[in-house]
């Protein structure tokens, strides 16, 4: 089926779904919640709520699960992303995925026997706790036994690349207490990515141009091991200990050439551009709930890391034919950052609804020693992050809803300047129910997001010849106030949400290029736009022809428009259909599945870039406890990446990234999941992490 006739059954059986919606459904009678109130959708085993849906699995889905992972990827809006071996949104953005209210691990959410799982709770509209660091927020509600171990292993790797994604996790509960320990690794080393960048400006009367291409050899590898233990008096306390270990690096070795021209003459140039990065980052997560009487729980939450960041970079480009130098670029950055957040949070239960509030402190602090163009220098840095938040739900007859209000500052403190600032974030959420499995829900939010801190370092980096990349440290926070107006329905065949959505975000982080006085030449660095707009209309969700997952459809199609207007009052628009798509299937053992998707260009600052182009396709087949593997990725193509920039620019910027180590990759995997008894997991209301690795 082509990618045009796709796209028009994706538009056909959402238009059939949205006329089955007027059907006369016969109303279910809704017992009293003391949460937002539900809508049981019988064939879905389905609840919407405003602001989530909680799903329950029929014995087909639990007896063909090995675990409550595979129980995810049936929901509609979840898919297994196969580059990673990890669930995610088809709707994009980030995933956050808790266990009982613990955030937890792909390895934990693998632990779990399918049997054991009570439900799955999936917001669309994440509670004011999870706001500002999730998109989306899927919560696993289990049974709490006495006894009981898992343990699993799993690998998946390419025959002629470096490819491997590889896990193992064991877990053993008695009694009270909870041991648990996972180990998880992503390798990637490819020696065939090529790089094509053109760079045309005009700069003292001269026309420049350079044509460069290069080929890369690069990869990483991620590594992650977690040893964890809690201690659960069930109705009364929760204590746990969790100690985490990242350790990750990455480089890039790279070498090609490139054509420079000044008006009408030319050179040639050999170009070498290599780069290392490496951290280990301990973290230390600590955890205490108490009940309070039959109404009231306290939480605590505590996570600190402290770690050293390296990280280099040499570039160099010289003329072929004299061997004179045109520049040297060695950049040396040793970091040492501590993080620690803190958070305290209380619950109340009311006889129809519930009330959270809560404060949360975050601090990241960073020491730099930079060689770089400019020199060497040392410096501090910190930013800080204090969230004040309450919220109520509730329900009266068919409307529910949620109020929340909140306080954040942002105190973002560089070696230039200072940066301090309280801003209202206010949140309400509206669901009324139209039918038993129809809801029309709307949402409305404003809160703060801090650049980054590549985006606010001073750092200097030879991009080309007269052309250089660098931060930011006078940048302020943005403001965003999104606006969401959501139907949702299903039955047996469908299940999907139509969003029409409108965000605007205030001192929008935007990078552009600007004549830079200190070299002589150009710099792309960052500003704060005076305003981002988008707006759009996303449908999303599933569709079974059969009612069964003998063949399932997943699709998401977002016509969209976004206009950014810059500081000295450009404006910028674009318009574009984004899209995905799975095609998957089901039958006794065997399961197959392709997604694939039509890559368009969104906005990022002045330049206009594509999102990763989809072709793949993979085949499973399970055997007791064991599933094998196999499958294509990046079907008759390299994976690809285009970066164009706008007629706006001051510099006409184009790159086109092709690694072809991926075209038409084979891999094969096995694992191995096994699980005895119910196993325990502890009811978490607050979840944290510190900052990740400040790189450049």
């Amino acid at each position: 089926m082509g990618a045009k006739n796709l796209i028009a059954v994706s538009f056909l059986f959402m238009g059939i779904s949205i006329i089955n919606a007027q059907e006369q459904i016969k109303e279910d009678t809704i017992a009293r919640t003391k949460e937002i109130q539900e809508v049981l959708i019988k064939a879905q085993h389905k609840k919407q709520f405003a602001d989530h849906s909680n799903y329950t699995f029929d014995k087909e889905a639990l007896e063909k699960a090995r675990h409550s992972k595979d129980l995810l990827t049936t929901l509609p809006e979840l898919q297994l992303d196969p580059i990673f071996n990890t669930v995610a949104s088809i709707k994009g953005g980030k995933t956050l995925f808790l266990i009982n209210g613990i955030e937890a691990s792909d390895n934990q959410i693998k632990s779990i026997a399918p049997t054991n799982v009570v439900r799955v709770e999936y917001f669309d509209i994440p509670p004011a706790r999870y706001s500002q660091r999730a998109d989306t927020v899927v919560n696993i509600i289990t049974r709490n036994p006495e006894i009981g171990y898992s343990y699993g292993a799993d690998i998946t790797s390419a025959l002629t690349t470096g490819f491997v994604n590889g896990s193992a996790y064991a877990g053993y509960t008695k009694g009270k207490n909870d041991f648990g320990l996972e180990y998880s690794i992503n390798f990637r080393d490819y020696n065939d990515r090529a790089v094509k960048s053109n760079y045309d400006y005009q700069l003292n009367s001269s026309h420049y141009r350079t044509e460069e291409v290069r080929k890369d050899h690069f990869g990483y590898t991620g590594q992650n091991i977690t040893l964890r233990y809690a201690h659960v008096v069930p109705n009364d306390f929760v204590l746990q200990a969790k100690l985490n270990t990242e350790i990750t690096t990455s480089f890039v070795n790279g070498i090609g050439s490139s054509i420079f021209y000044k008006d009408i003459s030319l050179d040639e140039h050999k170009v070498l551009k290599n780069s290392n990065s490496d951290y280990v980052i301990p973290t230390l997560d600590l955890y205490f709930s108490k009940k309070v009487g039959k109404k009231d729980e306290l939480s605590v939450n505590f996570v600190g890391s402290h770690f050293t960041t390296n990280s280099t970079e040499f570039a160099k480009e010289w003329e072929i034919v004299s061997g004179n130098s045109i520049y040297d670029n060695d950049m040396i950055l040793k970091a040492k950052q501590t993080g620690l957040v803190g958070e305290l949070a209380h619950v109340h239960t009311f006889e129809k609804g519930n009330l959270s509030s809560g404060y949360r402190i975050s601090n990241t602090s960073i020491s730099n020693d930079l060689h770089n163009l400019s020199g060497f220098s040392q410096y501090n840095v910190n930013y800080l992050e204090q969230y004040i938040y309450t919220e109520y739900s509730g329900k009266k007859d068919k409307f529910s809803y949620r109020f929340g209000l909140g306080l954040t500052n942002i105190h973002n403190k560089t070696y230039k300047s200072t940066y301090d600032k309280w801003i209202f974030t206010p949140k309400i959420i509206l669901g009324y129910q139209l039918k038993d499995n129809q809801m029309i829900r709307f949402a409305s939010s404003y809160k703060p997001q801090s650049p980054g801190s590549a985006a606010l370092s001073s750092n200097i980096v030879q991009w080309a010849p007269n052309i250089v990349q660098k931060g930011n440290p006078f940048l302020k926070s943005s403001q965003i106030w999104s606006n969401n107006l959501i139907y949702s329905f299903s039955n047996k065949y469908f299940d999907f949400n139509t969003n029409l959505y409108y965000q605007l975000t205030e001192r929008a982080i935007n990078q552009y290029f600007v004549l830079d006085n200190e070299t002589g030449g150009y710099a792309l660095t960052y500003e704060n736009a005076k305003n981002l707009q988008l707006y759009g209309i996303q449908l999303s969700g599933s569709y079974k022809p059969f009612a069964n997952r003998l063949l399932v459809l997943r699709a998401v199609i977002t016509p969209s428009s976004e206009r950014i207007e810059t500081n000295n009052g450009t404006v910028i628009k674009n318009n574009y259909l984004n899209n995905y798509f799975v095609i998957s299937s089901e039958y006794k053992n065997f399961s197959v599945q392709y997604q694939f998707n039509i890559p368009v260009y969104t906005l990022s600052g002045v330049f206009l870039s594509t999102n990763e182009n989809m072709n793949h396709v993979f085949v499973n087949y399970r055997l007791k406890e064991w599933t094998f593997t196999s499958g294509m990725y990046w079907l008759g193509m390299p994976s690809e990446y285009k970066t164009k920039s706008l007629l706006e620019s001051l510099v006409n910027y184009s790159r086109n990234t092709q690694i072809w180590n991926n075209k038409s990759m084979f891999i094969v995997g096995v694992s191995y999941d096994f699980s005895s008894g119910k196993k325990l997991q502890i009811q978490k209301k607050l979840n944290n992490s510190t900052a990740t690795a400040a790189t450049f």
